[in-house]
């Protein structure tokens, strides 16, 4: 299989913060566009706390958006979004100019939006068919984004030849909206949507966090064939834990072996002394639709693979960054050995000198495109 896409190559030191630096590079990357680079490195230096954050990258996004730089325009409004709270007022609103900006500029058709029946309501789900598909992808996101961000690349894999289907599930995007909280039993809105398309066969594959949950669907879904692991993530406790301080990460590690007015409290103490931690938790009740840190980590103690591998016997992609800052490298090796059942299991890591060390490859979304296309021909006998 071949792909057209052009991905912009590069990951730029704009920001002193790990996090914050990765989201300016990750929004970034979808654009590709030199303006909005320098854009970035300006109003980097004063991106100091959320707020202003959020005040300066929706104030690019609008002027963008004003001068008929749409696609940049949608992405920084989108990056500005990520920081709002859940009852931020102009959420909502920044969320919509996303996506109808987004959606034209890359000519999606109503009839390539569907509603998918699932608990109660719909998930939001696009088909994107070519004229000779080789084979179906069904395709999810994972904690924090929403399956329009996705769109350059699920074009991409359209134009190398793939049926792509791809929707937000519960925690996601408009299934959130919906009222839908995110679910460890991942099996049953993917289930949900090869019902509805009438699909069998297919390669199932998540990004970020739906790399837990790819591993949580296939191993209850039949009519998955062949699994990718956008990156790897085998404990979500431990993902939370990464990039805490040794008091705080003893204490979301713990926090199941605590009472939880305890953990409730020491967490609330930590939040406030801590714009990652503040976010991450406050994200994580919106997510689980919960109501105190306590039981957002439970949520958040569910989301891990090691008690679902064994029962895999697809093939499996896995991949995974270097030097990604969310996941820990060393999951990698403990997802390879709990896969003991796969037909077969193939990793990739990718690496600095690539410019994809990062969560997701952001800096070389071009090759991780290339890696997974690459696999798909030698595991769909259909080579392109």
């Amino acid at each position: 299989m071949g792909g057209a896409a052009v991905f912009p190559v590069g990951y730029y030191e704009l920001h002193p913060d790990v996090t914050l630096n990765f989201q300016l590079n990750r929004f970034w990357n979808w654009v590709g566009e030199p303006q909005m680079l320098d854009e970035l490195r300006r109003v980097a230096p004063s991106l100091t706390n959320y707020d202003e954050w959020v005040r300066q990258l929706f104030a690019l996004g609008e002027s963008a958006l004003g001068e008929g730089r749409m696609l940049a325009g949608a992405y920084l409004i989108r990056a500005a979004e990520f920081f709002m709270s859940a009852d931020d007022p102009r959420r909502r609103r920044a969320r919509q100019t996303f996506l109808d900006t987004v959606l034209t500029q890359c000519g999606v058709s109503a009839d390539q939006h569907h509603d998918v029946a699932y608990g109660g309501t719909n998930l939001s789900a696009y088909r994107f068919t070519p004229a000779s598909p080789r084979g179906v992808i069904v395709v999810f996101g994972g904690f924090d984004s929403y399956i329009e961000e996705w769109l350059p690349m699920l074009l991409a894999l359209r134009d190398a030849g793939l049926d792509v289907v791809a929707f937000d599930g519960p925690g996601q995007g408009a299934a959130l909206e919906a009222g839908l909280p995110m679910t460890a039993e991942w099996h049953k809105p993917v289930g949900a949507v090869l019902d509805h398309f009438r699909v069998d066969d297919v390669t199932l594959m998540g990004f970020s966090l739906g790399g837990c949950l790819v591993m949580r669907a296939a191993a209850y879904e039949p009519r998955v064939s062949r699994v990718v692991a956008d990156d790897i993530l085998t404990d979500f406790t431990a993902c939370f834990a990464y990039r805490l301080a040794g008091p705080q990460k003893a204490l979301v590690v713990n926090a199941g072996r605590l009472p939880a007015a305890v953990v409730d409290r020491l967490i609330n103490r930590a939040r406030s002394r801590n714009l990652l931690a503040d976010w991450g938790i406050g994200n994580a009740e919106t997510v689980f639709g919960v109501n105190t840190p306590a039981e957002a980590l439970a949520a958040v103690r569910a989301m891990r693979t090691d008690d679902v591998s064994s029962r895999i016997t697809q093939d499996v992609l896995l991949m995974a960054g270097a030097e990604d800052h969310y996941v820990p490298l060393a999951q990698l090796g403990g997802q390879i050995q709990t896969l003991t059942n796969a037909r077969s299991v193939t990793a990739r890591v990718f690496t600095r000198t690539e410019s994809a060390q990062n969560h997701c490859q952001i800096g070389n979304l071009g090759l991780s495109l290339q890696v997974i296309l690459g696999w798909l021909d030698d595991h769909t006998g259909t080579p392109g």
